[in-house]
């Protein structure tokens, strides 16, 4: 895996040039943070950039549950038995391959990969405002139903899973981009994405570090056209 280093957050890329699938380290003062587990494969090369920083893994924090985001969360909990997991309670239901909708949510389908035979259970489900060491949680619902954002309040560094894509051009979960069109088709509800980027763009973020594509520094600009071509895209 390539490891990019931004600050507190380490971008680990498995396949960049082919079809990159990002997680990422954030580096507390005494151990590591992992934000989401990429693919089963993924394990050791994982393992072995935590080796590299010096810092054991105490937390793994998961953006949503699609296939490509918890791959390596047995194989990482097997080895690290300790460490706390955490997910939305919105998002723990798709992790135990649960796609029912609750009430008064958008009645569109849920896309993408699901899990159907994951092991780990998570230890806390997280709402919007939560604090997870350096992290605020805050919810980003529309790729998946509980996706969710992590911002570095040391830095207003902004891990956003799916929530927007930066691999051939920025977009908004739900807006294809045909080079890479992979997060679009596996977004359930557009509407619901184009809020949860509003508010993203909201917190105006130092740098975005998505679950597909290169950390972006100073992001709001295209941020911002990236959300004015979801509005035009969804009022047509």
């Amino acid at each position: 895996m390539r490891m990019t280093r931004e600050k507190t957050v380490v971008q680990l890329t498995y396949l960049p040039k082919v079809f990159p699938v990002n997680c990422y380290l954030v580096e507390e003062e005494t151990s590591l943070t992992l934000i989401d587990a990429a693919l089963p494969g993924n394990v050791k090369a994982i393992m072995k950039a935590a080796l590299k920083l010096g810092k054991p893994i105490t937390r793994i924090v998961l953006t949503h549950a699609h296939d490509d985001h918890i791959g390596a969360l047995d194989g990482l909990k097997a080895l690290l038995p300790k460490a706390e997991v955490f997910i939305s309670r919105r998002d723990a239901k798709l992790l135990k391959g649960d796609r029912s909708l609750e009430t008064g949510e958008p009645t569109g389908p849920i896309k993408g990969g699901v899990p159907t035979k994951v092991l780990t259970k998570p230890d806390v489900l997280l709402e919007d405002g939560d604090r997870i060491g350096s992290l605020l949680a805050v919810a980003a619902p529309g790729h998946t139903p509980g996706s969710m954002a992590f911002m570095d309040t040391r830095n207003r560094i902004l891990i956003v899973g799916d929530a927007f894509q930066t691999r051939a051009g920025v977009a908004v979960s739900g807006q294809i981009k045909l080079l890479f069109p992979f997060p679009a088709l596996a977004t359930w509800d557009k509407r619901s994405s184009l809020e949860s980027a509003r508010r993203l763009k909201d917190l105006n973020p130092s740098l975005l570090a998505a679950g597909h594509g290169d950390m972006l520094a100073q992001p709001l600009g295209r941020m911002e056209k990236a959300i004015a071509e979801a509005e035009r895209s969804l009022a047509k």
